[in-house]
Order: structure tokens, then sequence, then C-alpha cells
């Protein structure tokens, strides 16, 4: 019986930072609430996110906010202050437990949840500990599922997340390095499985298929241009330091323009592409630097559009030859259209997706970008785009059938009555009938490998 729902039902919550305009996020959101649907279409969902409006307006599932919202009135809200924010952290407490007790099993769909990037431990840290810690005492059932782990660089903020992952009955890394990663910092992850990140299960855009016409080098001497995405973060490192923020973000851009403007000279395409609401603002730095040094390039060759998900994000790949990207849902999406991708990570998390298809050749970190590199990297992806990208599609069609065994394992795992057939085609109902849980673990521990 569903805690908040009709006789029979079950609630299944949703966690993550979605609607807050990160569309990587929303896309992981999406595609667990697709799975949901399909395998318990008689389950009630709620969502508890940053923006609960922006969700329920996006999916049609009811939210709420992970946050307290506050003292309404000034008499409150001086109270709190002179108690030094004691009020306030014991109503949010109880606002987290009532909540978290209302729900028979609590999901984190995928998003690199175990990280402390821009955030110090009272930031995430501390929000996904209270909500981990009164769901384990309401005793509500928790998953983690295809999540990214690290890095977690203070030391309190790995002690929280720790301590929030500890208390999950099913747990699953989107890569062995997340894996690896909570085992190094003391966490015993030995038996929590392996599947790739859920964003792989989103249906691609008709017009998305890989690219096959035969071009053999980059564009010049007669030859056609490409369409170069390069994709731009507004990134100032990975806390925002105030003293060093501003100086990494200008590097950081200078570097991108120089790039551009070199594709640009080469007679290519370029198309922006963006994966966060924040990115707005650095693609219109991006655009005042390639103008303060002339005309970037004749209409048509230089397009930068809004980006609102994924799905409009992969459209945009849809019309590309090769990728740049760095948020790690632009690799995502690049891949799984089957686009030669350079990554220009600020985590590692990128350098593994890119060496599971075959492309670890093509790497940067963001803060040591090396321009002349990212020239060599691009050129060389051209001049072998085409079997790169059968290697891609290769890759991506097995993290589909990876996937779909995951769907099966899960579905198995909801509380309460059997579930529906997934109904996802014949892997995801070949999955659903036949992959059987291991006799010594409830849970699968196979690792796919490049």
């Amino acid at each position: 019986m569903g805690r908040n729902a009709g006789v029979g039902q079950i609630t299944i919550g949703l966690f993550g930072l979605f609607g807050s305009g990160n569309s990587g996020n929303d896309g992981s959101l999406e595609a667990m609430l697709a799975f949901l649907r399909r395998a318990r279409p008689d389950a009630a969902l709620v969502c508890f996110c940053p923006a609960p409006e922006a969700v329920e307006r996006r999916f049609g599932v009811r939210s709420h906010g992970i946050a307290w919202p506050g003292f309404a009135g000034r008499a409150a809200r001086l109270v709190d202050r002179a108690l030094l924010g004691a009020p306030r952290i014991v109503a949010s407490w109880l606002r987290t437990f009532r909540l978290a007790g209302k729900v028979d099993l609590l999901i984190v769909p995928g998003t690199g949840i175990l990280d402390d990037f821009g955030t110090g431990p009272s930031g995430m840290p501390y929000t996904l500990f209270r909500w981990f810690l009164c769901a384990r005492l309401r005793r509500t059932r928790v998953w983690f599922v295809s999540i990214g782990a690290g890095p977690i660089r203070d030391p309190a903020s790995r002690w929280l997340m720790k301590a929030a992952a500890g208390g999950a009955e099913y747990r699953s890394y989107r890569d062995m390095i997340s894996r690896d990663f909570m085992a190094g910092i003391g966490f015993n992850s030995r038996r929590d499985p392996v599947y790739p990140d859920i964003a792989f299960k989103l249906p691609v855009p008709p017009e998305g298929a890989a690219i096959t016409e035969p071009v053999t080098a980059e564009a010049g001497a007669g030859r056609p241009p490409l369409t170069i995405g390069v994709g731009v973060m507004a990134y100032s490192g990975w806390r925002g330091d105030p003293a060093r923020g501003a100086e990494i973000y200008a590097t950081y851009l200078g570097k991108i323009a120089r790039f551009v403007r070199w594709l640009l000279d080469s007679g290519h395409r370029v198309r922006i592409l963006t994966g966060d609401a924040a990115d707005s603002a650095a693609v219109d730095d991006l655009m005042t630097v390639l103008a303060a040094d002339g005309p970037a390039a004749e209409a048509g060759r230089l397009v930068a559009e809004p980006t609102g998900s994924l799905h409009e994000l992969m459209r945009q790949i849809a019309g590309t030859d090769v990728v740049v990207a760095t948020r790690f849902h632009n690799v995502v999406c690049a891949l799984k259209l089957g686009r030669p991708t350079v990554s220009i990570g600020y985590a590692r998390k990128n350098d593994a997706l890119l060496a599971e298809m075959g492309l670890q050749a093509f790497c940067q970190d963001i803060e040591s970008l090396d321009v002349g590199l990212l020239q060599a990297q691009v050129t060389d992806l051209i001049a072998d785009r085409q079997a790169l990208a059968r290697t891609i599609a290769e890759t991506c069609r097995r993290y589909e059938r990876l996937l779909a065994e995951q769907d099966a394992l899960l579905a198995r795992l909801l509380p309460g009555a059997a579930p529906r057939a997934l109904g996802t085609g014949p892997a995801g109902a070949a999955a659903m009938a036949a992959s059987p849980a291991p006799a010594d673990h409830p849970f699968s521990t196979r690792e796919f490998q490049p």
C-alpha cells in the first residue's frame, strides 16, 4: 500500500537537481520517469527538486522543493536570526522527515549526484544527507541508479555523501571510475553494479542517424566544409573560487574563441552548444570576444541557439559532423548520435566515457586546455570520423542492451504488485523475461567494459 495513495498503490519519489536549467539532469529524470511509467503504471510519482513548479509544468509530476522555503512572517524570521538559525534547521528536518515518509521508494536517477562541484559541505552534501537519513528513519527504500561519483574534495562533504549513499538498498554507477572513487574514499562499493548513464535510453531525433557520407579530410582545397559543434560552459573552477574564478573563466573563454576563429578561418561552420541555462552568459561573452577581433564569419556559418532540453540539444547536434564539448551530457548526446567527439572536461567522468568509446586520445582538461592540440585532435577526428562513428554506434547499442538489463532487474525489485512487461522492444522484453538475479546477491554485478 502506498503511503499517501490508495490501497494497493505504491508511491515512488525521485530526488535530484531537476528543473533548474541543467538539461543533463532533466534528461536523467525523463529517462527514469519513462521506465517507471512502463514498469509500474499504477504507481504514484512525486519529485523532490529545487524547482518543483518547472518540473510539474514540463513532466506532469507532482513535485516538492528539496529545501524548506523559510518562515513567512517577519517576526518569525527575527526570532530565527536571534537563535542563530536553530528554528529554521529544526523546521527543515521536520519537513524532510514528513515528506520522506510519504513515499515507499526514493530514487536518485542518474546525474553526478555524488560530487561537490560548485558546492561546499553545507550545500548538496548536507541536503543529500538530511534527505536520505530521514528516508532511512522512515523505512523508505532508497535506490541510486547509474549515478556518477567524484571528485568530492572536501572531507566533510565526503563524510556526508558516504553516509547518504550507505543507506541505499540498490546502488549502481555509470562508470568504473565512479565506483572506484567511492572505494578509494573508504566506501564499500565492491558489489555495486556498473551500468551506463541512463540518458543513453532517451530517443534520438529522426534526423539524428550517424553520418555515413564520404568525407575524407577537412575543409579547404575545394573539399566540402563540415559543421563542428562547440560546447561552451560558464566554467570558473571546481568551486567557483572568487579569487581565481574570473581568471580561469577568462582564460578558458579566450582559448575557445581562438579555436572557434580557427574553425571559421578553415572554412568550417560552427554551431555553439550549451547544456545549462547558466551557459547563455558564456555564449554572449564568446560572441563579444569574437566580435572584438572582427567579423566572425559570413551569415550562417556561426550559429548559437538556446537549448532547453536534451532533446533540443540532440536536434542541434544532429546537424553537426564533429563535436567538441565540456558538459558531460553534451558528450553523452554527441556520442548517442554517433558523432566523433573531443572532450574538454573538468572531471574524469568525460575521460572514462570517451575511453569506453575508443576515443581516449581525444580528451583534455579544461584548466590546461591546449588550443594547438585541440586543433590537431579535431583534424584527426575529421580524417577518421566514419570509422570512429561506427565504433561509437556499436558501443551505444551495447549500452542499450545493458540498460535494458538494468531495467528488467529494477522492475523485479519495485515494491508491491508484479510489474508490467516493459514493452521497450526485443531487448527490453528479453531482459525482462530472462535476466536472472545472481544467487549470492540481490543485484546484478555484471560490469561493462570497453
